[in-house]
């Protein structure tokens, strides 16, 4: 039955139909966004929190009728949806003919405390699952691999899927999609060398049908840049069980290498500069409060529009030729005087010091003028709250970086949705963090993408989610594998 499937489906993309795609733990729709780009139809997603699902269907489902929209729009916890529950819920025909490519970034927290066995335990129990309390959440990536059957399948995740409490991760799962029909790979990939305009170390997987016939192969980078010591860093950390399986037949493959022939990596400039500035926070012009998305701002007019600028408002389907909604920014009145002191690079224990010596220079005014304000005082305390920020340096070097101009940013997280201190914008004169939309800029999401909700809630949507255009590039090598070419 699994194997009349699959050859089934891949008779229907020989007929030059586009491969369907489900996106498991879709978040906003990042992946999602870069199989569209490569020409795949995205059928539906599962995610669990209600403003990404939102997101996701407000993106993807363009033309459906205000029930399929709500439908697809639905919040979705993967633990408690069966495959085939979803399928039916949006009308996609019988299970194992639904879907293509099954693409999605399962968070592997529970992972470490379940394992190798659990893993090979579906293969020969499809609904072990169920025994298992916390719900595995890989477990139900596989649960949806073994009930959909799919043609391939691609994963993403942090680095360290590799070395997670002693488990590699990704070389357990491969092992299971083995077993159930598929030939795996997986490899880490930076987001940089593909044109996004981050330094975004990622681990990808990507596991074909035998019956395609195909190997497996990840795209090969478009742009250069020598990355920063850190990356390589944690690069090693993550391979250090690499190292104990290389000699058993490892899932594992080296990445591509990029060239110095390859375009130069898009930098921050490049990425931000057609937008208009914001400077309204300087005067006292915006209160705190949730920013909504309901303000028209056109583009700067004059700004040089650079190959990357131009494809994020022209990007088909998204196109956003006129200006956008959703360049908003955090009120952080007590900062802006330090974020104008900080230089490119600066982190945290140099913005304290910044801080504290702007509160030196405010005091020596006040004693200049008759007014000694002595330390431990009330008085004291209160103005040094207005200038130095309170946290220990020795213990948060990171929590903040004003980004280089000249160079790519450094990864976003989801911690945006928090704060944004760890993207300080580099022009001095506008002193502040990134906007909305400078951070989806910085991910690659073209300016006509739509998040729902406001700005909290988009920047976590932001910075969970995969750069579309990486995504777009591996989706183009699935799309090559799906055609039965390895292109290796």
């Amino acid at each position: 039955m699994n194997q009349r499937a699959r050859l089934s489906k891949i008779r229907r993309i020989q007929e030059n139909r586009p491969p369907r795609v489900l996106d498991l733990f879709s978040g906003c729709g990042g992946f999602s966004l870069g199989f569209v780009g490569a020409g795949f139809r995205v059928v539906g997603a599962v995610e669990l929190d209600p403003l990404a699902a939102k997101s996701h269907a407000l993106n993807f489902c363009k033309g459906l009728t205000a029930k399929q929209l709500e439908m697809h729009a639905k919040p979705r916890d993967i633990t408690r949806v069966e495959p085939e529950e979803l399928v039916q819920d949006l009308s996609l025909g019988r299970p194992v003919d639904a879907v293509d490519v099954i693409i999605g970034g399962p968070p592997c927290q529970a992972f470490a405390r379940v394992g190798r066995a659990k893993l090979r335990e579906l293969a020969s129990h499809p609904r072990a699952f169920l025994k298992d309390p916390r719900s595995n959440l890989y477990l139900r990536f596989l649960r949806y691999v073994e009930k959909l059957q799919p043609l391939a399948l691609v994963m993403e995740n942090v680095p360290d899927a590799l070395n997670y409490g002693g488990h590699n991760i990704a070389e357990e799962t491969c092992e299971v999609l083995d077993e159930m029909g598929y030939v795996p790979r997986y490899t880490l990939l930076n987001s940089v060398f593909y044109g996004v305009p981050q330094m975004r170390e990622r681990m990808f997987l990507i596991a074909y049908a035998k019956e395609l016939e195909v190997d497996v192969c990840f795209p090969q980078p478009t742009h250069w840049i020598a990355l920063p010591r850190g990356y390589e860093g944690s690069r090693s950390v993550a391979l250090k069980t690499i190292g104990a399986t290389l000699f058993n037949d490892s899932y594992y493959t080296d990445a591509p290498q990029p060239t110095r022939n390859g375009h130069p990596a898009v930098t921050a400039r490049q990425a931000l500069q057609d937008l208009p500035s914001i400077t309204v926070h300087l005067n006292g012009g915006l209160k705190r409060g949730a920013r909504r998305f309901d303000s028209w701002m056109p583009y700067s007019n004059g700004s040089p529009l650079g190959e990357y600028t131009r494809s994020m408002r022209e990007w088909p389907g998204f196109d956003s030729p006129q200006g956008l909604r959703d360049h908003v920014i955090r009120s952080l009145p007590r900062d802006y005087k330090i974020f104008r002191r900080m230089n490119a690079g600066d982190q945290y224990p140099e913005a304290f010091l910044h801080a504290s010596k702007l509160f030196e220079e405010h005091l020596g005014k006040e004693a200049a003028s008759g007014n000694h304000i002595r330390p431990g005082t009330s008085r004291y305390d209160r103005l040094k709250s207005e200038f130095v920020p309170p946290y220990d340096p020795s213990k948060f070097p990171n929590k903040w970086r004003k980004m280089e101009a000249d160079l790519p940013a450094r990864t976003l997280m989801a911690h945006l949705g928090k704060d944004s201190y760890s993207h300080i914008h580099y022009d001095s004169r506008q002193a502040r963090t990134i906007s909305v939309r400078e951070a989806a800029r910085l991910q690659s999401f073209p300016d006509g993408f739509l998040f729902a909700g406001t700005m909290n809630p988009a920047f976590r949507q932001i910075g969970n989610a995969v750069p579309p255009l990486i995504a777009r590039a591996i989706a183009r090598q699935v799309l090559k594998a799906l055609g039965g070419e390895s292109a290796c």
